[in-house]
């Protein structure tokens, strides 16, 4: 039973002098009136059969999520797009030889998991945008399968050149494995899922424990989305029903070999079938075996076909409409479809923002009206490449640039600790939120559990590419008087179109790293089950995250002033713009000790010679790179970030209705200075944001500052000298419109 709550008197939000945004009364009722008990039923309800794109039950959700929207007393409705989605057909992987063998390419049920055991069978082991094929050919182990991996490989004298490789899923998003396979002359690739990444030496498998069981494999799209994201025939515009579309063979994100992912039961049978040297320490995993490079003396049959068509997919968008600035958007976004049940992803996100929805709608029925609209949306198609979000944001590309405040996005949630990453001149924001919501563990605000999160965390590191980063981290966690450091998106969710094509402030929000849902990832066993036992029982984290995003949306829709506090952009690019420095320095000096260790034949002197090892391929030497005018630009927005916080601390409170308005026209775009549409990055033009992006090869991963950071570490100097004076021109963009928005805050 719902708890009756008689609205207050509602408070306008209004900012003070230190910027404190929040109306408490409005907050409690909130959150008073959340129930963890509607998020567990329609969770079980979203849940219950698979909903992947082309399932009747996505549809069915969809629809579903409709009727609630509208009960709750929101404007909504249902935007449709046609998608090319593959949908598979037939699929094997076998040995061939006198030993005939052939992997199982679908999970068996679980015994006491209702959902695990449903009798219409899921998507197959299926890996979406992959380049159908039928080849045969030995089989050769490449570790992680990133570029590294082929490094190592060249220098042991293999080549994968006309073989399939097996690569174990980690180090990097699984994409890039059969599309730098391919790059290397592969001809098929094969993923499995170690048990030292999310197996038996972890957790006790599932159903005794949360861990990936023997014959579970990982589902995933392959689709190339470091070049763009979205449906790929259609990029940089919606996927409309009359919209121009490309040649599936001439889409540059659908990759040219075929590749399956398998569970570590299979992995082990193709794994001993390997010859050849063994491999170093690094590249071992859990499996009972001698782990070899190869070639295989049998040879692997691959292959895959699939039916490529156009299908539907169904955002549902739901509206609030505002008071007093109905043209200014808080946008607030999670996925409705997984790959099989996805209860935990991404139903967990996504039930929650149906309860905020829930609850947002009853204050409105109770006489409360945001002054800024609100916009709550359920995409479609984010698993095989963020369809749906990417879609809807190109479709409305030009209104959202006008009226989008900032996009808030979640996905899947558990236990523990508050991580949020975004746009660093939101980090204010978020710390002023973290600051208000309650661990229900340890009683102290979520904030403070974060912060002390970053301090054990940099104590513990063992990772020397990121310590001074996470030491500095740690360093402003401890101190109060600071706001702790929020991450930097790369992609991998739906906030990907948002921030990094049209330039949009953006957040993403969730809990985690005490819950386990990890092992079930993308599986069969991603189930109600799995998720109230080992993901977050009795919805308790999905309330927190409830309560966080309900202020967050609430703050940033009942606030008439910018919520930016520049500040903290400023220092943040400062120390990307020290870190791009230090690789170019530490680059150069790498460069010169290879030279000479090259020379001295100190590589050859100290390898095995019953191994098979040659000499690394040389580096490129580091020409003196020219950063002055970067270091100015930088200076300059410290200066102009440092002077409009001083006057917005002063004056913003105080400013009249008009002045209100011009300021809040000045900063809707700010951040769209940090993408201009006229300059893309290298190699991939519809990756509009300058400060962030997904890493060319590391996918998920963000690079910051990425024209001039990636361009250096692919020995592209030319292109590194380009992109510092392009990344000074936005820094200079966005500090004149900060200069701008001050004077509007001093009256002139």
């Amino acid at each position: 039973m719902k708890r009756p709550l008689a609205l207050a008197a509602v408070c306008l939000l209004c900012a003070g002098a230190s910027a404190s945004f929040g109306n408490a009364s409005l907050e409690q009722q909130f959150d008073q009136a959340l129930d963890a008990h509607d998020m567990a039923q329609w969770l079980k309800l979203m849940s219950a059969e698979a909903n992947n794109v082309g399932s009747p039950h996505d549809k069915a959700n969809a629809e579903w999520e409709l009727k609630k929207f509208q009960e709750f007393g929101w404007d909504a409705h249902i935007e449709t797009f046609q998608v090319l989605y593959p949908t598979p057909v037939k699929e094997a992987i076998e040995l061939v030889g006198k030993k005939s063998w052939h992997a199982t390419l679908q999970e068996p049920p679980i015994k006491g998991d209702t959902s695990a055991t449903a009798k219409q069978a899921p998507l197959p082991a299926y890996l979406a945008y992959q380049g159908d094929g039928d080849v045969t050919a030995p089989l050769v182990y490449v570790n992680y399968g990133m570029r590294d991996d082929y490094k190592a490989l060249e220098r042991m004298g293999v080549s994968v050149k006309g073989k399939i490789v097996i690569a174990r899923y980690g180090a990097g998003w699984r994409g890039l494995k059969p599309r730098l396979a391919a790059e290397h002359g592969a001809v098929g690739c094969i993923i499995y899922s170690d048990p030292s990444d999310d197996g038996y030496s972890v957790d006790p498998t599932y159903p005794a424990g949360p861990a990936r069981p023997p014959r579970s494999f990982q589902r995933g799209s392959v689709e190339d989305m470091t070049l763009f994201t979205g449906d790929p025939l259609t990029p940089a515009v919606g996927a409309t029903a009359d919209a121009k579309r490309l040649k599936i063979n001439e889409s540059p994100v659908i990759l040219k070999i075929p590749a399956l992912p398998i569970s570590y039961a299979d992995g082990q049978v193709l794994l001993a079938q390997l010859g050849g040297q063994t491999v170093p320490e690094s590249w071992r995993g859990r499996l009972p075996l001698t782990y070899r490079v190869g070639p295989s003396a049998a040879k692997v049959h691959l292959l895959v076909k699939s039916q490529w068509s156009l299908k539907p997919i169904y955002d549902v968008v739901a509206m609030l409409k505002g008071s007093e600035l109905p043209d200014e958007w808080v946008l607030r976004g999670n996925h409705h479809d997984g790959w099989v049940f996805g209860a935990a992803d991404p139903l967990s996100g996504q039930v929650t923002l149906l309860e905020e929805a829930r609850v947002l709608g009853m204050l409105a029925k109770q006489g409360w009206r945001p002054k800024r609209s609100i916009v709550y949306l359920s995409w479609d198609g984010e698993e095989p490449g963020l369809l749906g979000s990417t879609e809807w944001a190109e479709q409305h590309g030009a209104e959202l640039k006008q009226k989008a405040v900032l996009y808030i996005n979640t996905d899947s949630n558990g236990r523990g600790i508050l991580e949020v990453e975004g746009s660093h001149d939101l980090e204010h924001f978020v710390n002023q939120v973290a600051a208000d919501v309650t661990d229900p563990e340890t009683r102290a605000s979520v904030g403070d559990r974060r912060r002390a999160k970053m301090r054990t965390d940099a104590l513990a590191s063992r990772d020397p590419e990121n310590a001074a980063r996470l030491k500095e981290d740690a360093k402003r966690a401890a101190d109060p008087s600071k706001d702790f450091p929020i991450g930097a998106l790369g992609s991998g969710s739906d906030y990907s179109a948002f921030i990094e094509h049209l330039g949009l402030p953006a957040l993403n929000v969730e809990y985690g790293q005490e819950g386990n849902n990890g092992g079930v990832y993308h599986s069969r066993y991603d189930t109600y089950e799995h998720f109230t036992r080992f993901g977050d029982p009795g919805f308790v984290y999905n309330v927190v995250l409830a309560k966080t995003i309900g202020r967050m949306v609430l703050r940033a829709a009942d606030s008439d002033l910018p919520l930016a506090r520049p500040t903290n952009f400023a220092d943040t690019v400062e120390s990307y713009v020290k870190e791009v420095k230090k690789l170019a320095d530490d680059k150069r000096q790498a460069a010169e000790i290879q030279d000479k260790m090259l020379a001295d034949h100190a590589f050859h002197l100290a390898a095995d010679p019953t191994k098979s090892s040659g000499e690394p391929t040389a580096l490129r030497p580091v020409p003196a790179i020219d950063f002055a005018s970067l270091d100015a630009a930088v200076t300059r927005l410290k200066a102009s970030a440092a002077v409009y916080d001083a006057a917005f601390d002063r004056n913003a409170a105080t400013l009249t209705p008009e002045a209100r308005a011009k300021l809040r026209g000045l900063m809707l775009s700010l951040d769209q200075t940090l993408a201009p549409a006229e300059v893309g990055l290298p190699d991939r033009i519809w990756y509009l944001n300058q400060i962030y992006a997904p890493g060319r090869f590391t996918g998920y991963g963000a690079k910051t500052i990425p024209g001039v950071r990636e361009a250096i570490e692919d020995e592209r100097f030319d292109d590194a000298v380009k992109y510092i004076k392009v990344i000074a021109g936005v820094l200079d963009a966005y500090s004149a419109r900060l200069d701008q928005a001050t004077a509007v805050l001093s009256g002139k």
